[in-house]
């Protein structure tokens, strides 16, 4: 007997209206996802990547179609998915530790004493290495250790799957090289579901299990899934002369400049 997928887009499609008008923004979207994965959605500008992941997170209603996870349909936001965005949301007001305990107190306060839910809080920052950070305000601390808290508030609720919407993308290279080192230590040590939005092929690569390519808007779909056969722990010094990570790079890089170039550039 198969077993079911844990997460399942079904035949999705999207449409936004304004007024008499209407733009397919995603169309026949079907994709399995298994529990434990690590996946990266890519592709130009416009072809509906965002769409995708708020679809995921009940952020976002279907128009075509419908979203399982566990054989049971989303449409609505829950705690068993936690996004994480590129503008960390903090806020700005409370310290490290308060603006973690609102995501603690929100999901656990009926399941877990106020001493349980300290040590839960604390144990979240200590897995992105803020205790330390832990009673300052964000205007005291950089961005990166601002998008470290932003996981650490999503992974403080336990969801069962961990959306990323371009966690690194305003961060400085050497700020963004140590983030994906932590979040990939995070997910071995979790075994958590990731899927993660991104434009970076080489942190596509570097992070996934599975690369979705995404053909160019409107009405864009899924035009290829990469599997990354590489083993962990990856260390990035270590891929520079792999053959896997070149040869999956290139295939990426193919898809995106070759196959489907940017509309601009196609044009």
């Amino acid at each position: 007997m198969p077993t079911r997928p844990y997460l399942k887009f079904d035949q999705i499609g999207k449409s936004f209206s304004r007024g008499a008008a209407s733009t397919e923004v995603l169309r026949d979207i079907n994709l399995t996802i298994d529990e434990g994965q690590y996946v990266s959605i890519i592709g130009h500008s416009g072809c509906g990547k965002s769409t995708l992941l708020n679809i995921v997170a009940g952020l976002t209603p279907v128009t075509t179609g419908a979203v399982l996870l566990e054989d049971k349909e989303v449409n609505s936001p829950g705690p068993e998915r936690a996004v994480v965005f590129q503008n960390h949301s903090l806020l700005p007001w409370l310290t490290v530790y308060e603006n973690v305990s609102l995501a603690v107190n929100k999901v656990f306060s009926g399941t877990k004493s106020r001493s349980e839910r300290h040590d839960w809080i604390m144990h979240n920052l200590q897995l992105v290495h803020m205790v330390h950070a832990k009673d300052k305000r964000p205007a005291e601390i950089s961005g990166g250790m601002k998008q470290r808290v932003g996981i650490a508030r999503a992974l403080a609720m336990e969801p069962k799957i961990l959306l990323l919407d371009e966690p690194f993308g305003a961060l400085d290279a050497l700020t963004r090289a140590h983030l994906q080192d932590s979040v990939m230590d995070i997910h071995m040590k979790l075994g958590n579901t990731m899927i993660m939005i991104t434009h970076d092929v080489d942190e596509a690569v570097l992070l996934s299990d599975r690369v979705v390519m995404m053909t160019n808007g409107p009405a864009a779909t899924i035009g290829d899934v990469l599997e990354v056969n590489l083993p962990r722990p990856r260390r990035r010094l270590e891929l520079v002369n792999n053959r896997i990570y070149a040869d999956a790079r290139a295939a990426v890089l193919e898809f995106l400049y070759a196959r489907h170039k940017a509309p601009s550039i196609a044009a």
